[in-house]
């Protein structure tokens, strides 16, 4: 059966990916010293990036997810799934596998804000800044990739290549 990544290349090997991950894992780590953390991680995408992190962050921490969905495209977003922690006077990171339009982000953003959290940082594997519709940066990037569109590691073409352990974008 052919699968999607059969007409892409290669864009990051799996080792790759994981040196990304140590690197910004240590960061964190370091960032946090002596404090817990409390990981937010927008469903479905986000999904592998969150569970490696974590498992390289030797620090307390909590895990809580959110899901959030277009009302139509470009347009309105509206919250499917809320937290369900308590995040007043917390230290939280959201987790995120890339940002480009950063409309999505920005909207959890603001309603985590809205719960008064201590610090409300964002982490994430790959920036698309070419593709920015709102002024957000991430405090931990891993990679600043130019605007491609990729797949594999929790990214999706309609919802195929999830899964793959590499990153994948089209051939050329």
């Amino acid at each position: 059966m052919k699968q999607i990544k059969d007409d892409m290349t290669i864009f990051l090997k799996a080792d790759e990916i994981a040196k990304l991950v140590t690197k910004l894992a240590d960061k964190i780590e370091n960032d946090y010293e002596g404090k817990e953390i409390i990981f937010i991680c927008p469903l479905r995408g986000s999904i592998h990036f969150a569970a490696d992190l974590m498992r390289k962050i030797n620090l307390p921490q909590q895990i809580d997810f959110v899901s959030l969905q277009a009302t139509e495209k470009g347009g309105a977003l509206r919250m499917v799934k809320d937290i369900s922690v308590n995040i007043a006077d917390k230290d939280v990171i959201i987790i995120e596998e890339v940002i480009d339009t950063a409309r999505t982000l920005s909207f959890l953003r603001d309603r985590l804000i809205a719960s008064r959290p201590r610090s409300l940082k964002i982490v994430t594997l790959l920036d698309k800044p070419a593709r920015r519709e709102l002024p957000i940066r991430a405090d931990y990037i891993g990679k600043t990739i130019e605007d491609r569109y990729v797949v594999g590691y929790g990214m999706d073409s309609e919802e195929k290549g999830r899964n793959y352990a590499d990153i994948y974008v089209l051939k050329n």
